[in-house]
């Protein structure tokens, strides 16, 4: 244990509860937000310190008592083995943690290859990322959508809001497979397609500044659900950053001014992703991982339906749940998926 690091995140932890209590802070709702989600996440390594230091005391009691009263030498084998999970809780909880981890998310699900069951397999996949924000309680709003002819989308962005929302979703990026009979097949011949999912965590404003010179912005008739104001006004908007080619639309919002403000976050949270990129290239595996094209071969999951069965090929990971995962039921993946991730770091380098 590095009692040097453990010394200096208690010390951190003790000054993010004084600041908690300054009405000065609560003022900058964005700077209180900040700082409750990083006194919350020191709050973890307090606990298991402190825990820590009670078995310690605890076990000495016991070795000292332990000659008078055999029963204890049981007792102190359970605490030492109770220090040891202690003690790696702690090791993990002071691995350099991705600074993002704690962000909404921006997520796009774009067909592939496989023509009109891509669209449709592309609109499982955003009912199934719907439904897990839903179980865990985040705030899911579709910002975007072209649906496709047959049905499903041929691209789809959401925005997902709540707590560790870029901590779970991370690793979702890649091109997703699915094998089995399209409902346009009459012959039931089982079809390979893919789909490809793009998530990065949506910045803070102060992170990527916009020059509005740098923007055009374009206003047209939404299309498709969204109540009266559909195609009498002229609310959609569509955002072009000059300087990147970067473009972004919203249509769901009522008014045009709503829609321009959610197209400003998306384009804030792509220009931001772009940034990174760029920054750190070929050093990022997280970025490496993203869809290159959405081509069928190159899949981190499988999704096959004859079998009920769901695969990711990162992680090895097999389950015959598949109904149940695009009911949202994605944790047993994704807690494959940060295992994984944790278990890489934690190798001594």
């Amino acid at each position: 244990m590095d009692t040097a690091a453990v010394h200096a995140l208690l010390a951190e932890h003790a000054e993010l509860e004084a600041r908690l209590g300054d009405p000065q802070l609560h003022s900058d709702s964005g700077a209180a937000r900040k700082v409750g989600r990083r006194y919350g996440e020191l709050g973890r390594v307090v606990r298991v310190v402190r825990e820590l230091e009670s078995v310690h005391a605890d076990l000495e009691v016991a070795r000292e008592l332990a000659a008078d009263d055999p029963g204890l030498a049981a007792e102190a084998e359970t605490m030492t083995a109770r220090i040891g999970e202690l003690e790696g809780e702690l090791a993990e909880l002071l691995l350099p943690r991705d600074p993002a981890d704690d962000a909404d998310v921006v997520l796009e699900v774009k067909s592939g290859e496989g023509g009109a069951e891509s669209a449709l397999f592309a609109g499982d996949l955003l009912r199934m990322y719907l439904r897990y924000a839903e179980r865990h309680g985040w705030r899911a709003e579709v910002l975007d959508a072209t649906e496709a002819d047959l049905g499903g989308y041929k691209d789809v962005t959401v925005s997902v809001r709540g707590e560790a929302v870029w901590e779970r979703l991370k690793f979702e990026g890649g091109v997703h497979r699915v094998q089995r009979v399209p409902v346009t097949e009459a012959a039931g011949r089982i079809h390979t397609s893919a789909a490809g999912v793009l998530v990065y965590p949506e910045p803070d404003e102060v992170e990527v500044e916009i020059d509005e010179k740098d923007l055009r912005i374009d206003v047209y008739r939404s299309s498709g659900p969204g109540g009266q104001s559909v195609n009498t006004t002229d609310s959609a908007v569509r955002i072009t950053h000059l300087p990147t080619g970067v473009v972004v639309s919203c249509q769901n919002q009522k008014s045009q001014i709503q829609n321009r403000v959610r197209a400003v976050a998306v384009l804030r949270a792509r220009l931001q992703a772009l940034a990174e990129e760029q920054a750190m290239q070929d050093a990022s595996d997280m970025r490496r991982s993203q869809v290159r094209t959405v081509d069928r071969s190159e899949r981190v999951r499988t999704y096959n339906f004859p079998e009920n069965r769901i695969s990711d090929h990162r992680v090895n990971f097999k389950a015959h749940n598949l109904d149940a995962v695009l009911d949202g039921d994605l944790d047993a993946v994704l807690d494959a998926l940060v295992a994984a991730d944790r278990e890489l770091r934690l190798r001594p380098s």
